[in-house]
């Protein structure tokens, strides 16, 4: 029988369905910034991509949560990283937990102070505000900007795993995630 846990050997399904299916959203969230940067305002394939990009980068905060407490929940099963190749991963990772955290908390903050709001699937999250508190729209200026930073670990963290291990090393650590 196939326990939901990770183990030494490999991640269980869990955090191979929370890996797989956050990554498939955070394309389509990276897809909808880029558009979002790269067509022009009155383009439908912009505004409709950016349409759902707030409500997209909330569920992925959410899901970041729940899969940071299963991560936890599951250090002392998962397949080791050793040496110094291994120490380089888990920073790697560590950097990429933490921006995904860090990007949209700032955003959040900056929705918590603005005179718009925020809402998440028709539930008001935050109420929109007489006037805008500075201090937590300062915090959104650095969303875009750490947004494009995780972008960058993410495709380096597909560069190790498909060239690197998969091509070069043959060791068997995207099968473990597979």
């Amino acid at each position: 029988m196939t326990t939901l846990a990770d183990s030494a050997d490999r991640y269980g399904p869990v955090s191979r369905a929370l890996h797989w299916g956050m990554a498939a959203l955070f394309a389509v969230q990276f897809l909808s910034a880029a558009a979002h940067w790269a067509l022009p305002r009155e383009n439908a394939l912009r505004e409709t991509l950016w349409s759902f990009h707030p409500a997209l980068g909330a569920t992925l905060f959410l899901l970041v949560l729940l899969r940071g407490v299963w991560g936890l929940a599951n250090l002392a099963n998962r397949p080791p990283h050793p040496g110094r190749t291994g120490r380089v991963a888990v920073a790697g990772h560590v950097a990429i937990y933490a921006l995904m955290v860090i990007v949209p908390a700032v955003r959040l903050l900056a929705a918590a102070g603005s005179t718009r709001g925020l809402d998440y699937f028709g539930i008001q999250i935050f109420a929109a505000r007489e006037v805008e508190v500075a201090w937590m729209q300062a915090a959104a200026q650095w969303h875009d900007e750490l947004g494009w930073c995780l972008a960058g670990l993410v495709l380096g963290h597909i560069a190790m795993a498909t060239l690197w291990h998969r091509l070069i090393q043959r060791d068997g650590v995207l099968e473990r995630m597979a």
